[in-house]
């Protein structure tokens, strides 16, 4: 088909029926074509596979020096504790001072909390306090870095790319993050310590922070805005409190119904599903298939490579004219699988319902985090994406928690159906309640 330009360009009397534009197949690598998001994109690229690499190395430090359980629990802890204590103050500062600088800045402190453990670990055992501190260091750097970055997006490319931007990243996670890195840093450790096999991990994160500082500084506007279209308030921006930054951004979004409704809904997504999957599912698995840890492990490559897909997917097209509508009813029915999980034996069945939960997952994300950076002022987009971030994990921890005890007073039939029903349902509550419809098409977002 052809866009409103193309048609009107037609003739009146001209009767010959113009040939339909074909599609962009290189849709998804048009931002790759901007030098500083290749410099940015290619930072983060590394520091994804060093994060995959991490969560591997990390359990067999651990263990390297006795440790169990306990132990690793109080260093993972201290991982989401740093995230989630840093996620709004990392919004506000986004929205205070440069992006670059953030993005520079967590880049540096990561490189120089994993070379800390390669610097101890020549001379001996890395403890746990160490530990604890590079976990927490590095949880407080994702929860500066992702408003930084989500922020930074639409200061580097036009609208009509921030779809392909967000799919590249939706599709470089899973496959970096619970793949690769993963998979290197097994390779790795069959032959070395974990505080020799930490270099790989420095290094990684030691490359991202020299591209890094490549990446230009913010202009103050781009070819594709309008004049006067850059942040409203940044002339007096600075002036205001740390509680106004963070006050203006809960009225903003309280006063927003699509995004009220979507991160309410994000949230009781986060507490139905998680808890599930996260921890019934491993015992789901041994229990009807096998106790073979491989067949868990490839069933979570499915739903990362499910993820992949998804990305690619929504971002080599255009965004749908029905964005809010798609986005929430794709992440509801694409959890009705879970009912498929609660019932069957059959291994096929469970690595086809988790690949479509991962597709719909990552094909909902790249779409909502194109409309925070498309329908968000620019002024608060650091916060927003953070306060996202924050509610959106908050239940995880309660999830999880819950799990378990659930396990005891209920069958895995129950527990995984109530999953995948009621994720649907609160996003058909989210879609009325917020009056989606209506919304989406009195601000259409075209490329």
């Amino acid at each position: 088909m052809t866009d409103g330009d193309d048609a009107a360009s037609v003739a009146p009397g001209d009767r010959t029926t113009p040939a339909a534009a074909p599609r962009d197949r290189w849709r998804m690598l048009r931002p790759l074509a901007h030098r500083d998001f290749r410099a940015l994109f290619s930072a983060v690229v590394l520091s994804i596979f060093a994060a995959g690499m991490w969560a591997v190395v990390m359990v067999y430090a651990v263990i390297a020096i006795g440790g169990g359980p306990v132990e690793l629990s109080l260093v993972a802890a201290s991982n989401a504790t740093g995230l989630l204590l840093c996620a709004i103050p990392g919004g506000i500062v986004a929205d205070r001072i440069s992006r670059r600088l953030i993005v520079r800045a967590v880049s540096l402190a990561e490189f120089l909390a994993i070379t800390s453990v390669v610097v101890v670990g020549a001379f001996g055992p890395v403890g746990i306090p160490q530990l604890v501190i590079v976990a927490f260091i590095l949880g407080a750097g994702a929860g500066f870095f992702f408003p930084a970055y989500s922020a930074i997006l639409p200061r580097l490319l036009p609208p009509g790319e921030l779809l392909a931007a967000n799919g590249l990243e939706g599709a470089i996670r899973p496959a970096l993050q619970q793949a690769a890195g993963p998979a290197a840093a097994g390779m790795l450790l069959a032959a070395l310590i974990p505080a020799h096999a930490a270099v790989v991990i420095a290094i990684a994160h030691g490359a991202a922070f020299v591209i890094l500082m490549f990446l230009r500084p913010e202009p103050a506007q781009q070819p594709w805005e309008h004049s006067g279209s850059g942040d409203p308030e940044a002339a007096d921006h600075s002036a205001k409190s740390v509680f106004h930054d963070l006050r203006e951004a809960v009225v903003f979004t309280v006063r927003t119904p699509w995004l009220l409704w979507t991160l309410l809904y994000a949230t009781l997504w986060v507490l139905v599903v998680v808890g599930p999957e996260e921890v019934l599912l491993p015992f789901l698995i041994r229990d009807r298939i096998g106790e073979d840890p491989r067949l868990f492990g490839f069933l979570l490559a499915v739903y990362g490579a499910g993820g992949v897909l998804g990305s690619i997917f929504v971002s080599s097209r255009k965004l749908p004219r029905r964005y809010l509508t798609t986005m929430n009813l794709v992440w509801g029915v694409s959890t009705l699988p879970f009912i498929i999980v609660g019932f069957t034996d059959q291994y096929w069945l469970l690595m086809a319902s988790l690949f479509t939960v991962g597709f719909g997952f990552s094909y909902g994300n790249v779409i909502w985090g194109t409309l925070l950076q498309r329908r968000v002022p620019r002024h608060m987009l650091g916060r927003i994406s953070s306060l996202d971030f924050f509610v959106s994990l908050a239940l995880m921890p309660l999830s999880m928690a819950l799990a378990g005890p659930l396990s005891e007073v209920l069958s895995l039939q129950v527990i995984f159906t109530a999953a995948g029903i009621l994720t649907l349902a609160f996003g058909i509550i989210a879609i009325f309640a917020a009056r989606m419809p209506q919304d989406e098409i009195a601000h259409p977002l075209g490329d």
